[in-house]
């Protein structure tokens, strides 16, 4: 012991100055503790707990996301089926139109031939029956010139009559 009572001279140490500073040490320390340490500990366990709160929040945002994303998804996927459907529909709807308008067009058409046929026929009933009358009469001008008689009446409609029967057969 002697010693350490001869290094501890050694070196300027003394007993009460070491026992004050003892005191002074932990006196600091504790309102150190008291005052300093634990208010930054609780700022450094708050700022924790908001850390780990917005860790959760993102991860939470996150999965909301990730379901709004899915949410869209599935709706352009379905606005592209109503889409396509609805393409398809217009497509079908203006091949039916189409088609009922080639009908009725085809229709149109049949009719407007038919008219154009009766329409022609007319005209060649009325154009030969305007034949047999004009050839009728030359028949009946020419046959007055050959014989150099003048045809009654009666004579003239038989001739003009057989003239037309001849080219009825024909």
């Amino acid at each position: 012991m002697e010693l350490a009572k001869n290094t501890g001279e050694q070196f300027g140490f003394q007993k009460q100055l070491f026992f004050s500073q003892v005191i002074s040490f932990c006196v600091i320390a504790f309102l150190l503790h008291r005052f300093a340490y634990k208010p930054i500990l609780k700022v450094l366990e708050e700022r924790r707990e908001k850390i780990a709160e917005s860790l959760k929040n993102a991860e939470k945002i996150k999965a909301e996301l990730a379901s709004a994303q899915a949410k869209a998804q599935e709706i352009l996927t379905q606005a592209g089926a109503q889409g396509n459907k609805m393409i398809e529909e217009a497509r079908a709807s203006a091949a039916k139109v189409l088609e009922t308008e080639s009908q009725k067009a085809i229709a149109a058409a049949g009719d407007i031939i038919a008219k154009a046929r009766q329409a022609s026929e007319a005209e060649l009933v009325r154009m030969k029956a305007e034949l047999r009358k004009e050839v009728g009469r030359l028949v009946v001008a020419t046959s007055a010139k050959v014989t150099g008689n003048i045809l009654t009446a009666e004579q003239q409609n038989r001739l003009a009559e057989d003239t037309t029967k001849q080219l009825a057969s024909n």
